[in-house]
């Protein structure tokens, strides 16, 4: 048996003996969680099991880390700054360790393990031991944990949580007590891993939907519609909210108002007759330009307000109108957003726009550009956010595609901070669909979205038998990033801003940016332990 310690951002193929240095040390904040892999190859199948010891081992724990078939793994025109571009079996899926684990002779896998102190500091040595039934094997590792604290998140982090593909993966009706459970655990996990916004579908959202079809109905609001009236019963809104502040989430994203790409028509939204049936009363037969959804949407508005406010998160929640317009749309767009920010005063209403022409003439207030467009609105917006997703796979730019490096993933963190960026979307929590949500798809089995798009874009974690969610190593990894993004705000409060940046950017040829950054897990790693030493010595 041969066994390797290595850094979180490396990635351990079946196939091939990991060539990365050992890794033998690393230090962190208090409470932090980061992570170490024990890759081994046993020379004969076996059944395994793996044994963590030392001060820190209670409050350590152990992934076995799945493969996972990759379909697509990037797209035309991606860059260089990729593991591997073919199909096949990738790394992915934390399956947490219990008992013994079945290994096949002469590959290569790994042991996932995450430290969490919980306020434990100083310097200590944790031994992790891989065991067969003829051979074992065991490495040790030194954690110092520094005796300072990571300041709370400030940046808003939303990915979109998509309760429908909950229900059918799942086998369960919506808004049922099996439902509430499970989303409680998904949500759960999302907020450990830095999610502090969640996607809340007042409405069914009409994202990634064909134009005619639709989405498994998972709206919140209850409605009856008599006589030219609505009335309106949140009791499951108010169920959602409270079970989100319960995991720790404290922003609403209110599902988009009209349909993606440009506004056209009405989401799909279901209410009950005098007889108590449910029926559409709006969808794709509704244009944008309906008197009766306009009527609609006043009435509605005038119910959330007041319990938005009876529920205190007026202040917390978000708005959409319809994701990324463009010029053909803008004219429609621009007189739904005009009515969207009447009848909602005080909102604030965000959506996807990377064009900056478009935010220059008005049309949205708060715009989320995608990275490869950030530049024209670093400087120029009131609130810089930022999101990526299947079409930013060039330019070397940060993503977590399933067969992109982890430094790749991990980077963001560093560029968030750096560029004082105050929101991150991303549309994929646990989308389990094919494109345009004509078919529910195994995540085990699928992962591109039936070849739409880059294995790992439409989700970050899987589900679990339990109806828990089994969390990715991207997902891991990204959430390291968060951390490093708040070590450099605790450094800010210790130094200055303008001395943090002038640090990050001091050995490099070129100024950190999203397209230039160093390509070498060791550079990450190296420059947050500098980062650590300098918190350690102000």
């Amino acid at each position: 048996m041969e066994v390797l310690l290595l850094s979180s951002l490396e990635k351990v193929f079946a196939d091939e003996r990991p060539s990365a240095a050992e890794y033998g040390y690393f230090s962190m904040l208090s409470n932090e969680r980061l992570s170490f892999q024990a890759a081994f190859c046993c020379e004969k199948s076996s059944s395994v099991t793996v044994e963590i010891t030392g001060r820190l081992a209670e409050k350590t724990k152990a992934y076995f880390v799945k493969d996972i078939p990759v379909g697509a793994a990037c797209s035309e025109g991606a860059d260089d700054f990729y593991l591997r571009k073919a199909s096949g079996d990738y790394p992915d899926c934390l399956i947490p360790v219990d008992g013994e684990i079945k290994v096949d002779g002469g590959k290569w896998y790994s042991i996932w393990a995450e430290v969490s102190p919980d306020g434990e500091v100083g310097k200590s040595e944790l031994c992790i031991k891989i065991k067969s039934s003829s051979e074992e094997e065991s490495k040790k590792l030194e954690i110092d944990v520094i005796d300072a604290v990571l300041p709370k998140q400030e940046l808003i982090y939303t990915n979109w949580f998509h309760a429908d593909c909950l229900c059918n993966y799942y086998g369960v009706e919506p808004f049922s007590d099996e439902f509430w459970r499970i989303c409680e655990n998904f949500i759960r996990t999302a907020v450990i891993h830095g999610m502090n916004c969640i996607l809340t579908p007042v409405f069914t959202p009409p994202l990634d939907t064909r134009v005619g079809g639709e989405r498994r109905t998972v709206q919140l609001v209850k409605i009856r519609h008599s006589g030219g009236k609505y009335f309106f019963d949140f009791s499951n809104f108010r169920k959602w909210v409270s079970v989100c502040r319960k995991c720790g989430i404290e922003y609403f994203e209110i599902n988009h108002l009209f349909t993606q790409w440009g506004a056209k028509h009405a989401p799909k939204i279901v209410a009950l007759d005098r007889k108590g049936r449910e029926k559409k009363i709006f969808g794709w037969f509704t244009r944008t330009s309906s008197k009766a959804y306009d009527d609609f949407l006043r009435q509605f508005a005038a119910a959330f307000i007041k319990v938005v406010e009876s529920e205190g998160i007026k202040d917390k929640c978000f708005l959409h109108v319809s994701d990324e317009p463009n010029e053909k749309q803008l004219e429609t767009y621009a007189k739904r957003a005009k009515l969207i920010e009447e009848i909602f005063p005080g909102f604030k209403v965000i959506d996807a726009l990377s064009e900056f022409e478009y935010y220059k003439k008005g049309v949205v207030k708060h715009p989320i550009p995608c990275e490869d467009s950030i530049n024209d609105f670093i400087g120029n917006v009131p609130e810089l956010w930022t999101y990526y997703c299947c079409g930013q796979g060039h330019s070397y730019l940060p993503n977590r595609f399933l067969a992109m490096p982890s430094v790749r993933n991990r980077v963001l963190g560093m560029l968030l901070y750096k560029y004082d960026v105050k929101g991150f979307l991303h549309w994929g929590y646990n989308f389990y669909n094919l494109q345009y949500s004509v078919k529910a798809i195994d995540p085990y089995k699928i992962t591109d979205a039936g070849g739409s798009f880059p294995s790992g874009d439409s989700f970050i974690v899987y589900p679990s038998p339990k109806g828990e969610a089994y969390e990715s190593l991207r997902l891991k990894v990204l959430y390291n990033g968060f951390e490093d993004m708040r070590a450099l705000k605790l450094l800010e409060s210790k130094i200055g801003r303008e001395k943090v940046l002038e640090f990050i950017d001091k050995d490099l040829f070129k100024p950190l940016t999203f397209m230039e950054y160093p390509h070498e897990n060791d550079w990450l790693i190296d420059m947050r332990e500098a980062i650590n030493n300098k918190i350690k010595e102000n």
